[in-house]
Order: C-alpha cells, then sequence, then structure tokens
C-alpha cells in the first residue's frame, strides 16, 4: 500500500466473496486527489453537434443503469514478473468485483450529437501531476473507441455499491468500462470530448501500454486469468482439498478452468459456478488429493470464449502490465 497518491490492494483474504467489501475495493490512483466541489460539471464537447455540460443533479435524475463488474489494474501481478518492471509494486490483489451505478456514456454522446467520422471518445480526469519523462504537468485522460463508448453499460457512475463514490474511487463521478483495465474507468471525471483521429496523450502513449522490443501498443481489455481464493497462499492442508477461486476476461466469458498439483502434466477440469453478471468474474471449485510430501503447488489456469488461454509465461514488456501467467499457490500438506 502507498499513502500517497493512494494505491490499495485488496487483501487476500476478502478476495473469496463474490462481491468484495465496499470498504475493501482496490484503489489505484495515479497523482493526489483532486480538488472539486457540489457544482462540479462534466463537460462534453469534440466533434459534436450541440456541446453541453452537464451537473450532478441533472445526471442524477436521468435513467440509472447498474453495472456488477470485476474490474483489475493492468499492472496487477507486476512482482510476479522476472525481472520487475518499474511501476507500483502491485502483487496480486489489484482486481475486484462490486457494484456501480450512474447512466450510460451513450445517453450523454446521443444528446451532444456525434459527427459521423468520430472514432474515439477522450475521459479526462481532473487529476494531473509531474511526471519524470514529461515536460510540465500532464493530465490522466484515455480514449475509448467508439463502439465501447456507445455500449449500454459503459457507464459514467457516481455510486459504488450503493452509496456515492468514495474520494479515492472517483467522486463524485468516474468512468465504468467493463471487461477493460481500470485505467479506462476514468476517476474524477471533468469532460468528454469526441475525437476524429486516435488519441496520443501521454497515458495512452507512454504509460499503459505494452512495451515489447519498442514495440508499443495501449492496453485495453482484460487479459484472461484466474486465481485460487481457497487454500490461500501459504496455507496448511490435509490431503483432500477443496481449491476455490475466480476466472475473468475482458474478452468473453469464461468456459474452463483447468488445476494442476506441482509439475504434473494433467489438468483436471473444475466445476464452474455462475458470475453475479456477465462482467463479473466466474467462481470455480475443484476437489483434489494433493501428495504426501509435506508441501504442494496447486496451479490453476483459464480459458475464455474467444479461445485465450492462460500462457505459462507472458511475454515480458518493460512497464510490467497484463501479467495472467499461470500462477501457483503453495501450500503445506498433512
Amino acid at each position: 500500500m502507498r499513502a500517497e497518491p493512494l494505491c490499495a490492494e485488496t487483501p487476500a483474504r476478502l478476495l473469496s466473496s463474490s462481491i468484495t467489501p465496499a470498504a475493501s475495493v482496490y484503489v489505484r490512483s495515479n497523482f493526489a486527489l483532486p480538488p472539486l466541489s457540489a457544482t462540479h460539471t462534466i463537460d462534453i464537447g469534440g466533434a459534436v453537434q450541440s456541446p453541453f455540460a452537464i451537473s450532478l443533479p441533472e445526471l442524477a435524475a436521468l435513467p440509472q443503469r447498474h453495472v456488477t463488474v470485476t474490474m483489475e489494474c493492468a499492472g496487477n501481478g507486476r512482482l510476479g514478473m522476472d525481472p520487475v518492471p518499474p511501476g507500483e509494486p502491485w502483487r496480486f490483489g489489484a482486481v475486484s468485483t462490486t457494484t456501480w451505478s450512474g447512466i450510460s456514456l451513450r445517453t450523454l454522446l446521443e444528446r451532444a450529437g456525434l459527427a459521423r467520422d468520430v472514432v474515439e471518445i477522450l475521459g479526462f480526469g481532473a487529476d494531473t501531476g509531474p511526471r519524470e519523462d514529461a515536460a510540465g504537468d500532464v493530465r490522466f485522460a484515455r480514449s475509448l473507441p467508439i463502439a465501447d463508448a456507445m455500449h449500454p453499460d459503459t457507464i459514467v457512475a457516481t455510486h459504488m455499491a450503493g452509496a456515492p463514490l468514495s474520494a479515492n474511487h472517483g467522486a463524485p463521478a468516474r468512468l465504468i468500462v467493463p471487461g477493460w483495465y481500470g485505467m479506462a474507468s476514468v476517476k474524477w471525471l471533468v469532460g468528454l470530448e469526441a475525437l476524429v483521429t486516435p488519441f496520443g496523450g501521454y497515458f495512452q502513449r507512454m504509460r499503459y501500454v505494452y512495451d515489447v522490443d519498442g514495440a508499443v501498443e495501449p492496453v485495453r481489455r482484460a487479459r484472461v486469468k484466474s486465481m485460487i481464493t481457497s487454500p490461500i497462499d501459504g496455507q496448511q492442508c490435509a490431503r483432500a482439498v477443496t481449491v476455490q477461486g475466480w476466472a475473468w476476461s475482458g474478452a468473453g466469458a469464461i468456459t474452463r478452468v483447468e488445476l494442476a498439483v506441482n509439475d504434473a502434466p494433467v489438468w483436471i477440469d473444475a466445476a464452474l459456478g455462475t458470475p453475479a453478471s456477465a462482467y463479473a468474474w466466474t467462481p470455480f471449485e475443484a476437489e483434489l488429493v494433493l501428495p504426501d510430501g509435506g508441501a504442494a503447488t496447486i496451479w490453476s489456469r483459464a480459458t475464455d470464449t474467444a479461445g485465450n488461454t492462460q500462457p505459462e509465461r507472458i511475454a515480458w514488456n518493460r512497464l510490467g502490465y497484463g501479467n495472467n501467467g499461470v500462477r501457483g499457490m503453495q501450500v503445506g500438506v498433512g
């Protein structure tokens, strides 16, 4: 955990809940909390017919939409990469599932009247600050392809878990983009701009990018991933053990989760449960008999409807994003 700006993981013991307790939903901040007020407005402009600003009371009066989403920081698992890249030293708890409430971004964009040649919608946060590799202060901003921005479940959220957003979670309003890594869900939202050419700002081209041998690609949808939540790492287990956990992907529903023990080449299918929503992690469970030897490593790997399967190792990237490599849980046996 880092206090300023606040970055905090969800504790491992709380990741077993289908819905993460509100007080423990992970937080990622790039800069200090921006000063905002009750008279806050969001400006909608760019390549539109009728630019306008909307206030918080006006947002509250519009039809509300509720989406339950598993959201993961793109840097989650950075400490599991070898060598460890620079950046926030996340272990594996920068992921949470909760319900967000607000209005469809599409509602605001339709009111503004998008030009025919719009390709992206840019979201601006109120948070700014210096970066070592940029001149002057940088504002947090990320863009979405028009198809994702116009999806009805991409929302401007004002509430989380039934309560108004906290300051650390982006109050008074933020974007929520189901299926994307968390950087797309711009916090402290102050502006939306319709673009006719792709955005090339700092957090689109310099950070939140996969940089592999100099080839740079913006981070977007969450990669397929799984996580064992019971037993937890380091726990002492009987040989017969029930293994439980979650699997998720931004590319589609989870179709399969497999488990293996130590370096055995045999993978065992786990039973899949029903996720809380189309955007929430899928529960899995299996009964295993661990080898008698004092210790064991339990591995999980997931596959989604697009045919993506977790790799044994990911292609290392300079900034340490998108680590969805198969991860082992080490337990004592006996």
